[in-house]
């Protein structure tokens, strides 16, 4: 393998909310529905459309997908949501992490595990497990979930400690075959990554793994932003946020975006290029108008 290119996008938002039960309200759903309302015009589905065909134009060898394709976590949402995922390719070929907006109630967990697994299972599996473990050539793709049920107006995270304990014993694996280890996570991994009730509860522990164990780059959504992180250890690991895929006015940090990362082989390790596409500035006043963005620095 000469190369290898990642494509990563999150925080689609596929809208608008489909029909919905008043009962199926009677919970978290009604102040998520509330916030939809206020705040449906940021995610624009045709923006969201050219943002999949110029990344699919770019043919990368996987996508990464890291979370929050639905927004209350209705159960009519999750059939959308599995019809777009295929819209991005061969589940081969994707891989996903569910975000809080995905696992929005707690009725929500069997459904993730049922719809997602083709894009949540290790090689060779056909369930939903995580951490899961998918090699590419030399590439090492682990996927996370963080995606919890909290309480309204809460955003945050969590691993657990199964979950950290198994993440630890796939980086050793990997690190020992000397595969290129590329985390996959919906939250930050930093516990300065994002604010009160929005972040990981365990992100210290997160931290810690990472440092201890190693990887070579840990990529997230969650904020809507572009952002550069590192955890200290042996090497540093870049962790590195998207801005949401979908949305379409704010500040150029916010504008829809994805990432494109290429891998290369080097004496001393790997090589990591990274660049951001997504729209130019005019696209929240007519054409959705997708455009190189520039390297990212990290």
């Amino acid at each position: 393998m000469t190369s290898f290119l990642l494509a990563h996008l999150s925080d689609a938002h596929i809208g608008p909310i489909p029909h919905f039960l008043r009962r199926e309200l009677l919970n978290k759903r009604f102040t998520g529905y509330m916030n939809w309302k206020r705040r449906a015009h940021i995610h624009n589905m045709e923006a969201l459309n050219a943002i999949v065909a110029d990344m699919r134009a770019h043919a990368p060898d996987h996508i990464a997908m890291t979370g929050d394709v639905m927004n209350i976590g209705l159960p009519t949402e999750f059939p959308i949501a599995k019809a777009w995922l295929e819209t991005l390719g061969d589940p081969g070929d994707v891989s996903f992490t569910p975000g809080n907006h995905d696992a929005y109630v707690r009725a929500n967990v069997p459904w993730i595990n049922e719809t997602f697994a083709p894009w949540c299972s290790s090689d060779g599996e056909a369930h939903t497990r995580f951490p899961y473990l998918r090699v590419r050539g030399q590439i090492a793709l682990i996927g996370i979930s963080s995606g919890v049920p909290t309480a309204p107006f809460m955003a945050s995270g969590r691993l657990g400690p199964e979950q950290r304990e198994a993440l630890g014993a796939l980086l050793d694996a990997a690190g020992e075959n000397r595969l290129m280890r590329v985390v996959m996570i919906h939250h930050p991994p930093t516990q300065d990554g994002a604010g009160f009730g929005r972040g990981l509860t365990d992100a210290r522990q997160l931290e810690a793994l990472l440092a201890r164990h190693g990887a070579e780059l840990v990529i997230h959504g969650h904020n809507h932003r572009l952002q550069v992180k590192h955890i200290a250890g042996a090497r540093a690991i870049p962790c590195i946020g998207v801005a949401s895929a979908s949305a379409v006015p704010g500040t150029p940090l916010h504008r829809a975006a994805y990432h494109l990362y290429r891998f290369v082989k080097t004496e001393d390790g790997w090589s990591i290029e990274a660049r951001a596409r997504g729209m130019s500035l005019d696209s929240a006043h007519g054409a959705h108008h997708v455009t190189d963005l520039g390297a990212i620095a990290f």
